[in-house]
């Protein structure tokens, strides 16, 4: 792709992104709909992540990689996006059961977490000169502060973050999805597409550093 068409493909993914989010969030959905769209959406992220791997894979540059997770990385943000758009708004509703946690314990947690993720996204911008979005992708490794300790502190926190919501929430049905269905799904995303696209475009640093440091904690 020439760097015309790479350039008008990242600028128009995050205005098309954006509708898309607008859109769900001022939509009223069906019983069945919402249903779909708050297990369906996520269940559909491991798949593109196959999809862009099996299309890395058959050719392996550092030039493949950073074109193709433009269109990877905006269709996971609107997959997941939407998702959890509708999902809280749908569990709320339907919760199962009503779980007895006071509200008071998971609010202030969200504050720190979403705190949390800030300093990552900052991190980031500052040590691998990039952003957590396909607009700009991080030109430099980043394995000081926040990613010597997690290769992955954003996706912790914002999880935490999904996590601490649905306690707010006091919505069984919600505290599931986030641990049973949103977690397992993004962290498959994750180690099927991610990981391989760094492991191309950083070549032995990134699996240097991946061999030294947690996914996670």
């Amino acid at each position: 792709m020439k760097p015309i068409g790479e350039a008008a493909l990242k600028l128009a993914g995050i205005p098309l992104v954006y509708w898309c989010w607008l859109f769900v969030a001022g939509r009223a959905f069906s019983f069945g709909t919402s249903l779909a769209l708050t297990w369906g959406g996520v269940l559909v992220v491991p798949f593109v992540a196959l999809a862009g791997r099996d299309w890395l894979n058959r050719k392996p540059t550092a030039r493949r990689a950073q074109v193709l997770t433009v269109p990877v990385h905006y269709l996971e943000a609107l997959l997941l996006g939407c998702a959890l758009i509708v999902s809280y708004r749908f569990m709320q509703v339907h919760p199962i059961v009503r779980v007895p946690i006071s509200q008071r314990i998971s609010l202030p947690l969200m504050q720190v977490l979403s705190l949390l993720a800030l300093v990552a996204v900052l991190n980031l911008a500052i040590r691998g000169l990039g952003l957590p979005f396909a607009a700009i992708l991080s030109s430099k490794l980043a394995t000081s502060w926040l990613y010597a300790h997690s290769r992955n502190p954003m996706l912790l926190s914002c999880l935490l973050f999904f996590l601490a919501g649905a306690v707010w929430l006091q919505s069984l049905h919600a505290i599931l999805w986030v641990v049973c269905w949103l977690t397992p799904a993004w962290v498959l995303y994750v180690k099927i597409y991610e990981e391989r696209e760094l492991e191309i475009r950083f070549n032995g640093g990134y699996l240097e550093y991946k061999a030294g440091t947690p996914f996670f904690l």
